[in-house]
């Protein structure tokens, strides 16, 4: 397979879940990746199986002079950048009596501020055509109790997908967005959630019955960031199972 070849790529949040798949499929694609990461272990356990495939950036994805130093290390590496998966993300999902401050501003760096300074740290790198692809949520559609935060910021994300792609499409940079439902990742292990609470879950809440796989959203996110997707501007993949369609 090579939809991807000689393609240079950036996945933040790549060294777990989602990211990580997708780095794994972008290679298999004949990309060059590059993925960030904050957690020391995740990137160890990440070059553990990538090996020298793939470049590896510590950083915060909510710091905005992380973003440029982000930047700065990928025009150094590849010179140009020909797709971004903007991955990376915090899932707090609280009542809102028990939002405080911190937790607000917190999720909106990582999810909305770190990523809009991201891409205008990158500007300057991106190759004309090139691709971004927004990791969303269905979360940004539906009423789902106690996740006003998380919800919000994804909707900015999906907001940012349709302007941007209006704003930018003029200098060859196609921006779209992949809405996923519930996937089986480590999200929902950190969130408190047994193997029968995500169970029980997807057969009351998921028509398909079942969680999504980490590979059937990078699926998604490497058509996307091919040439096959070159008609698709400020678009919204929903892969959900169908939940929210109830």
């Amino acid at each position: 397979m090579s939809r991807l070849q000689n393609k240079t790529a950036l996945i933040t949040g790549g060294t777990s879940g989602i990211g990580l798949e997708t780095a794994r499929q972008f290679i298999a694609e004949g990309a060059k990746v590059a993925v960030t990461g904050t957690n020391p272990k995740n990137i160890e356990a990440a070059r553990a199986e990538l090996g020298d495939a793939a470049l590896f950036i510590q950083a915060d994805a909510g710091d905005i002079a992380g973003q440029k130093a982000i930047a700065e290390t990928v025009g150094k590496a590849f010179g140009h950048l020909d797709i971004l998966f903007v991955n990376a993300g915090v899932a707090d999902f609280r009542p809102i009596e028990q939002v405080d401050e911190d937790a607000f501003d917190r999720s909106v760096a990582i999810n909305v501020k770190g990523p809009f300074f991201l891409i205008q740290a990158l500007l300057p790198l991106f190759a004309n055509p090139a691709s971004i692809v927004l990791n969303t949520s269905i979360n940004a559609h539906i009423g789902m109790p106690n996740t006003s935060i998380y919800a919000l910021t994804k909707a900015a994300l999906l907001s940012f997908a349709k302007t941007l792609s209006g704003e930018l499409i003029g200098r060859g940079i196609r921006v779209n967005a992949v809405s996923p439902g519930p996937v089986a990742t480590p999200l929902y292990g950190k969130l408190g959630m047994s193997t029968a609470d995500t169970d029980a879950m997807a057969t009351a809440k998921i028509p398909i019955g079942r969680f999504g796989h980490p590979s059937e959203i990078a699926k998604a996110v490497v058509f996307l960031g091919s040439d096959e997707s070159a008609y698709t501007v400020g678009s919204e993949l929903v892969i959900d199972g169908g939940m929210s369609n109830l």
